[in-house]
């Protein structure tokens, strides 16, 4: 028999907004703000499994491996957002990190009914991406019981890929024999059932953190800075120019001119000058290892 909603912490009601209707605007907000100051503390109780999330995850990618979210409704869309975040951010190529929605990128902005329902769907999904073994899955869904996540799940298992389950509840259908489960407890909602709320911001968090997590694990990232950023406007290229200038510890009109002798890769820029090598020799090293700034500059003095 199906699992009721009635039964999942996600769909209780919130004690403290029953009588939500009856006020005013800002206690309605202040209600709100009080709610969603308890998420991160919900997070930080899932650290440990998020880090070995990230670990696999990391490592799939360090062997040629990519990685897959997929989920329904909010869920998918937040997939879908944070796998669009990283090619600008730190430079990846867009296969690297992908995010499936049921019902396909209409569903990004419209909703598509009945599509979470149907288990086939995932597993179509997971085939139609060419998901195999060496890849990450991370199968996201608040109430930890959609049917397309499910199905994605279990498809993706059967093809040997690495599976990580995200839900909000404290115990999960879609955690059934994943590799690690991240089950963010947040809470009855201020308006019952309405994941996109507390839930949907958990969600974004872990999501956030194992992207990030995994591209500094990966070398995309030099210190804090962001030095696999595309240049692609103005305001990139001034992000850049800073980020040269921090990493190289140079004015910004030498990071201009070392961005203007990298065509615009700060990477590139960033090794010619703490190790004042040529800029071909600056990117056989790059090449060599991997885009991992750190590993160069140790064995050089600029």
């Amino acid at each position: 028999m199906r699992n009721q909603l009635s039964g999942l912490t996600t769909e209780t009601k919130n004690k403290q907004s029953e009588d939500l209707d009856l006020l005013s605007t800002l206690d309605i907000i202040r209600l709100m703000n009080e709610e969603d100051k308890k998420v991160a503390y919900c997070v930080e109780k899932e650290l440990p499994a998020i880090a070995r999330a990230v670990d696999m995850i990391a490592e799939c990618l360090q062997n040629g491996g990519r990685l897959f979210y997929f989920g329904a409704g909010t869920s998918g869309r937040l997939g879908l957002l944070d796998a669009a975040e990283c090619p600008p951010t730190f430079g990846t190529d867009p296969s690297l990190v992908q995010g499936v929605i049921a019902g396909g990128v209409e569903a990004l902005v419209k909703a598509i009914e009945g599509a979470e329902d149907l288990a086939h769907l995932g597993q179509e999904d997971v085939l139609a991406h060419g998901v195999r073994a060496g890849d990450a899955v991370v199968g996201i869904a608040a109430s930890g019981r959609t049917p397309y996540v499910k199905g994605a799940l279990a498809e993706a298992s059967r093809l040997k890929a690495k599976i990580v389950s995200l839900s909000c509840n404290p115990t999960a259908e879609i955690n059934e024999g994943v590799d690690v489960s991240i089950n963010v407890v947040v809470g009855p909602e201020v308006v019952t059932g309405s994941t996109r709320l507390k839930a949907a911001t958990a969600q974004k968090m872990v999501l956030n953190m194992i992207t990030t997590a995994c591209m500094v694990r990966l070398g995309k990232v030099y210190k804090n800075l962001m030095v696999n950023v595309q240049v692609t406007n103005e305001k990139l290229k001034e992000r850049a120019k800073q980020i040269v200038a921090e990493a190289a510890d140079v004015s910004l009109e030498e990071a201009d001119e070392l961005l203007n002798r990298a065509q615009g890769d700060a990477r590139l820029a960033i090794v010619m000058k703490k190790t004042a090598l040529s800029q071909a020799e600056s990117l056989r090293l790059l090449e060599q290892h991997k885009g991992n700034i750190r590993r160069i500059v140790e064995g050089y003095v600029s």
